[in-house]
């Protein structure tokens, strides 16, 4: 059997920086073994034996054959690797063969022998002529394949006995190499254009061909093996098989290697992006189905969403603008979240605080971070003006991503698909991610309003996404520790020592729209709304800005918050808080997270064992359980539209019908007129006439019709 090694002494030979040399002395010193080399010249040369054995500037010289890297053969891993259960069987079957003839025993050892074992005809005094006769006869083979598998056995082990394969390499298809050319010519021309059909590009590619070299000159294939040749080149250039869209992102891939941003501690990189949501939303005002927009903020590291924003149609950069603000000043949050989705004060860890009630207070909806480098798309809303000057103040870079390639902003979206399974795919007027999955008539089972949405995606966000543990956020010390983001966020504290907080809260009103108003004696008016409260210059003080308006005054306005705005003092520099005058109302909304128009359905507590319990009681909790039925849903849409036609968030009419005198002179009562239902009873129980509407018309799917239809 040959050896994969070879005796180094005097008299063994290497290659040493292009030369041979020749050991002629070996020493052992106090600082190791030595050898001394001697080259063609006759001049000796003494190094260490470690250098000669390990360094790549001497190769050694074997003197007899032996197994070598470079031989034809593959290796044992990939000759066994390529057969199936059968041959691996027949293989194993043959190496007992093999063993029982060397050596008496099909397992090569005396001390594994089986009962019969060794077999007379098999034992050992026996000569090896007579045990190969004895095996040819028992198997019914011929003497020289016994042979040779003995022989492959000996040098390659059970791998020698694998049937013989090749690489797999499948008939090429003779077409001539200029046909092939232009072929995948016309295919890359269709990348941006609608998908061809397989007869389009033939012919586009024979005229063409006929056109470049000639008539005659480029042998043209049969209609057959041109199809088959475009399946071949279908590896090559995606153009059939997939969706145009696909095709689209898989032309646009880099030629080299992927690279990526490698974020080490939380705030490094905030990724900011848009989408267009797969559901359909109301619009409070105009009580007709919209597109939602929602854009957000995700810290890269911790994957933690930083802010949210949803708008009809199309996004604005006063709406990327409340994105980034919300890093800074996070929204609180709700009164309903479950206590592990809130986070702390300030950003700190639950496991940091001793008293959590105590001194986290309400909690924050998200954690409060600077960022030190925003990661944006090409969009003009990113790249704005007032969004750019306020970043170069804050020392927030911005490094756009490359044009229509999604993969550099490939976490956010992750979280838009996460979004889109795990919640938006359960609600009511979800139309689906392409136009094969869209509905008949998604429009029309539309139930939630834009603020509702939000709302319902913030503590989707807070509740679920936050805490469930995401397979991108590993530590490379455990590979098998998979982190929720608010573990990562903890684990990023614990790494880097620090984050980047805001050292001034009050820097974050420079993300805020600038509205420019003059002060009255009632205060400041902004969308019908009127604002007072103290650090108002008094009414006819010139004003020292060359404003838009005459004599207008700056003042931020958070289009997530409509109960506040923020005015600067131009003497003091101080910021003050300006209220609207009707917030302290119960009955009006202080921000968007106190919905409009809640259900006032109590939910059972859970404590959230997995995410699909979680998921099922936050559906629960905004009156639209799992197991609701479509009649069920249509009769709670109605319910809502009755209650939408009362409760509009930013309507002048609700603020006029909310006022003490109005109501009574309209001859209503003090009471609330939003419709209390009972914590026992479901959506399909608010009335005597609705229950038996579901028991006596279940089956009839056209009573509800005209749910959605205004009376």
């Amino acid at each position: 059997m040959s050896r994969a090694g070879v005796r180094v002494g005097v008299g063994t030979r290497f290659h040493y920086d292009g030369e041979t040399v020749e050991v002629v002395e070996m020493a052992a010193t106090t600082a190791g073994n030595e050898v001394v080399l001697k080259d063609g010249q006759g001049r000796l040369l003494r190094l260490a034996l470690k250098e000669l054995l390990f360094s790549d500037r001497a190769v050694i010289s074997p003197d007899g054959p032996g197994p070598s890297a470079d031989d034809e053969g593959e290796i044992a891993s990939v000759v066994l690797g390529q057969l199936d259960e059968a041959e691996k069987r027949k293989v194993l079957d043959r190496a007992e063969h093999v063993r029982e003839v060397l050596t008496g025993y099909r397992s090569g050892s005396s001390e594994l022998a089986r009962d019969d074992e060794p077999r007379p005809e098999y034992s050992l005094d026996r000569p090896l002529e007579a045990r190969y006769a004895a095996k040819v006869a028992e198997l019914g083979m011929g003497l020289r394949t016994l042979k040779r598998w003995i022989a492959e056995f000996r040098d390659h082990g059970e791998a020698g006995l694998a049937p013989k394969k090749g690489p797999t390499r499948k008939a090429q298809i003779a077409v001539d190499d200029r046909w092939v050319e232009t072929a995948v010519e016309v295919m890359v021309e269709h990348t941006d254009q609608s998908r061809p059909s397989r007869t389009m590009v033939i012919e586009r590619t024979r005229a063409r061909v006929i056109a470049r070299f000639g008539e005659g000159v480029v042998p043209q294939p049969s209609r057959a093996t041109a199809f088959r040749l475009l399946q071949e080149l279908e590896r090559r250039h995606p153009l059939f098989r997939l969706s145009t869209k696909r095709n689209r992102d898989i032309a646009g891939r880099p030629e080299g290697q992927y690279g990526k941003l490698r974020p080490t501690r939380p705030g490094e990189y905030l990724l900011m992006d848009s989408t267009r949501l797969d559901v359909f939303a109301f619009d409070p005002l105009t009580l007709k189905w919209v597109q939602a927009e929602l854009s957000v903020g995700m810290d890269w590291y911790t994957r933690c969403i930083t802010g949210i924003r949803l708008t009809p149609v199309s996004t604005k950069a006063v709406d990327v603008s409340a994105v980034l603000f919300q890093s800074f000043r996070p929204r609180p949050a709700g009164r309903d979240w479950p206590r592990h989705a809130v986070w702390p004060e300030h950003g700190i860890p639950r496991t940091v605080l001793v008293d959590v009630e105590g001194a986290a207070g309400p909690g924050l909806a998200s954690p409060p971070l600077v960022p030190e480098t925003l990661v944006v798309d090409h969009g003009k809303v990113y790249v704005s003006e007032h969004l750019t000057s306020v970043c170069r103040r804050m020392g927030i870079s911005i490094q756009p991503a490359r044009l229509r390639t999604g993969r550099d902003k490939g976490p956010v979206e992750r979280y838009f698909r996460t979004l889109r399974e795990g919640l938006l795919q359960v609600l009511p007027g979800y139309k689906g991610p392409d136009i094969h999955s869209r509905g008949e008539n998604p429009e029309d089972d539309a139930f939630f309003f834009l603020d509702e949405l939000e709302a319902i995606i913030r503590e989707w966000t807070a509740a679920v996404y936050h805490c469930r543990p995401h397979s991108s956020l590993v530590d490379p010390g455990l590979p098998g520790l998979r982190m929720s983001p608010a573990k990562m966020f903890e684990h990023g504290m614990a790494r880097a020592g620090y984050i980047e907080a805001p050292r001034d809260r009050d820097l974050a009103f420079e993300f805020l729209q600038t509205k420019w108003r003059t002060v009255q004696h009632y205060g400041v008016e902004i969308g019908r709304r009127r604002y007072s409260g103290p650090g108002l210059p008094e009414p006819g003080i010139r004003s020292p800005y060359d404003s838009p308006v005459k004599n207008g005054w700056p003042f931020q306005a958070d289009p997530d918050d409509i109960t506040k705005i923020y005015f600067r003092s131009p003497t003091t520099r101080e910021w003050h808080t300006l209220t609207w005058e009707y917030a302290p109302s119960e009955r009006m909304p202080l921000s968007e997270d106190a919905l409009a128009f809640a259900r006032k359905l109590a939910a059972a507590k859970y404590r959230y064992p997995d995410d699909r319990l979680a998921v099922a009681d936050l559906l629960q909790r905004w009156n639209l359980g799992l197991g609701t039925t479509l009649v069920e849903r249509r009769m709670a849409l109605r319910l809502s539209r009755e209650q939408a036609a009362i409760e509009l968030p930013a309507s002048e009419a609700e603020t006029v019908v909310s006022l003490p005198s109005v109501r009574k002179a309209l001859g209503q009562s003090d009471e609330p007129a939003e419709c209390e239902v009972p914590e026992s009873e479901s959506v399909a129980e608010v009335g005597d006439d609705d229950e038996a509407d579901l028991e006596d018309l279940a089956d009839e799917t056209d009573f509800y019709a005209d749910a959605l239809e205004d009376v």
